[in-house]
């Protein structure tokens, strides 16, 4: 069982920059790849990026890459994600996800554990 907390949202202006934390209980976390998903209003929820095991695998969608990047610390039990350039168009409610695989999947059925999330709000 892993059970998983965002923090870090808020609201901030266009071209600025956000860190995104999720802390995870139990002990096997750093045995789980770890992915971070959006929910805009009316749309449906979308991959952003995941992280292998061991951090040696990062994807991301087309959408943030080069300006999201994943980190985790196996140690800490945390999985982060660092947003600059953000826009108006990244405002959701972002989740992070933990799936019982050593590989990162892009898809939101493959993980077994969801955070509630945390809001982003992006003004122009």
């Amino acid at each position: 069982q892993v059970q998983l907390v965002e923090s870090g949202g808020g609201l901030v202006q266009a071209g600025g920059s956000l860190r995104l934390s999720c802390a995870a209980s139990g002990r096997t976390f750093s045995r789980y790849a770890m992915g971070w998903f959006r929910q805009a209003p009316g749309k449906e929820r979308e991959f952003v990026g995941a992280m292998s095991w061991s951090g040696d695998k990062t994807y991301y969608s087309d959408s943030v890459k080069g300006r999201f990047t994943i980190s985790r610390d196996n140690a800490k039990n945390t999985v982060d994600l660092q947003m600059n350039s953000l826009k108006p168009e990244d405002t959701a409610v972002y989740y992070c996800a933990a799936d019982n695989r050593y590989s990162p999947s892009i898809f939101q059925g493959d993980y077994d554990y969801w955070g509630r999330g945390t809001q982003v709000t992006v003004s122009s």
